[in-house]
């Protein structure tokens, strides 16, 4: 099992930055890759982007890139999703999740992903 712990969500200006944090612990030996993703209310929950474990590859959902940058701190254990330039529309519950299985790269899809963060929420105000 690996467990998270995400932090860094919050009430921010549209045009402001957030850095969101996922902190894994347990089984993390058996992370391929660690992921992104967002839901907000009534819609479902979106990819945004993905890095490897090792940090050697990272793969961005169209309409972020350029905005949002993924990162990870190998000797923490710990994932960043850097948010620029937040619009109201980012809006929404934002969690990591790892995907245990090397295989096809970007591993973009919910399915690609077998452990999930709580989930942190991300208000962006007009």
């Amino acid at each position: 099992q690996v467990q998270f712990v995400e932090s860094g969500g919050g009430l921010v200006q549209a045009g402001g930055a957030l850095r969101l944090s996922c902190a894994a612990s347990g089984r993390t030996f058996s992370i391929y890759a660690m992921g992104w993703f967002r839901q907000a209310p009534g819609n479902e929950r979106e990819f945004l982007a993905a890095i490897t474990w090792r940090g050697d590859f990272t793969y961005y959902r169209a309409s972020v890139r350029g905005r949002f940058v993924i990162s990870r701190d190998n000797a923490k254990n710990t994932v960043y999703l850097q948010m620029n330039n937040l619009k109201p529309e980012d809006t929404a519950v934002y969690y990591c999740a790892a995907d245990p299985v090397p295989g096809s790269w970007p591993p973009s899809a919910n399915t690609d992903y077998d452990y999930w963060g709580q989930g942190t929420q991300v208000t962006v105000s007009s």
